[in-house]
């Protein structure tokens, strides 16, 4: 089943610890919630049946736990060195890095796409959105600017270069999680309120896409090249894929237009040439998978015809219609 008591449970513990950390007013609170956090997560990924998912939970621990040590001797050792102005660049560095490492920045982020292919379409959505949510609001409480502005372009390249020769649907929207992180940052550094409009607007490309590829059994990129898919879903795909990457007109543009605008007023010309030439890159591997799914007429499967009845399909098709007319509501929004 997709939904049981015990998963449930998880969920409602996963949502209580991030709004733990988050309303937190001290650094023990945060880390507290972050831990509830890890804890309540890993029931979710392991799976008794499949050893991938229990190398993945395994490897999820380990890494957590590391950063949570590491966050927790920085927030002691601030606690000591509270006087000592010297030190506090180091400790602010030394707090975003572990934050960093959990929400699988880079370049902390080699554990990222290794652990998302050993997890369900479901686990990856909750990887992708919800356990970032916490760590990126305690990290816009105490950040070092030029060191995060290093880790934006640092996040843009490596999200861009890394998507590059993958195979895997689930590491390709780890490395585009990667890539959205650096305006997600950028978001933070401008407003909270831009990085929660950025993020929703993330959150719901991706759960679009996890969705599809869950209710195709979709893992590789040869599957939609390989399987009798109607017409009508791999335009679909293409639609989701588009307004992921942010091109215009549709409604993934819209966010980062808003950030590009900022930049620009600012003066930030370098930085903001980089992360749109970097989301040149990822249109082009999102653009690759989806004109090759629709052009290459594979015949091996043909006589295999793929009937998918089901009522989540027209609520997909109707978000890919709000997708495509994204650009009305930016108009509206911005005259």
């Amino acid at each position: 089943m997709f939904f049981n008591s015990n998963k449930i449970f998880f969920f409602f513990i996963i949502i209580m610890s991030t709004l733990i950390s988050i309303s937190s007013n001290s650094w023990i609170g945060c880390w507290i919630g972050l831990e509830i956090n890890l804890l309540s997560f890993i029931p979710l990924i392991s799976h008794s049946k499949n050893s991938f998912s229990s190398e993945a939970s395994l490897k999820y621990f380990l890494i957590q736990s590391i950063a949570s040590i590491n966050l927790l001797f920085v927030i002691l050792l601030k606690m000591f060195l509270m006087k000592n102005f010297y030190f506090n660049n180091i400790i602010s560095i030394m707090i975003n890095s572990s934050l960093l490492m959990k929400m699988g920045a880079a370049p902390f982020h080699f554990w990222f796409p290794n652990i998302i292919e050993g997890l369900s379409w479901l686990n990856c959505f909750i990887l992708l959105s919800w356990q970032k949510i916490s760590p990126m609001i305690i990290l816009s409480y105490y950040y070092n600017m030029n060191f995060l502005i290093l880790i934006i372009i640092i996040n843009a390249i490596i999200g861009a270069i890394g998507g590059l020769n993958q195979t895997s649907l689930r590491k390709l929207m780890a490395f585009s999680s990667i890539n959205n992180l650096s305006w997600m940052l950028m978001a933070m550094l401008i407003s909270e309120n831009l990085w929660f409009f950025y993020f929703s607007f993330y959150t719901f490309l991706i759960s679009i896409m996890c969705m599809l590829f869950y209710l195709m059994n979709m893992y590789f990129i040869n599957q939609l090249y390989i399987m009798n898919i109607n017409n009508m879903i791999k335009i679909s795909i293409l639609i989701n894929f588009f307004s992921l990457g942010g091109l215009p007109p549709f409604l993934g543009f819209f966010p980062k237009w808003m950030i590009i605008n900022f930049m620009l007023m600012n003066k930030l010309i370098i930085l903001s040439f980089i992360l749109i030439m970097m989301s040149l890159i990822m249109l082009f591997f999102y653009i690759r998978i989806s004109f090759s799914s629709i052009m290459i007429n594979y015949l091996k499967l043909k006589w295999f015809k793929i009937y998918i009845k089901n009522k989540f399909f027209l609520l997909i098709n109707f978000f890919s219609l709000i997708s495509i007319l994204g650009m009305i509501f930016s108009t509206f929004f911005f005259y």
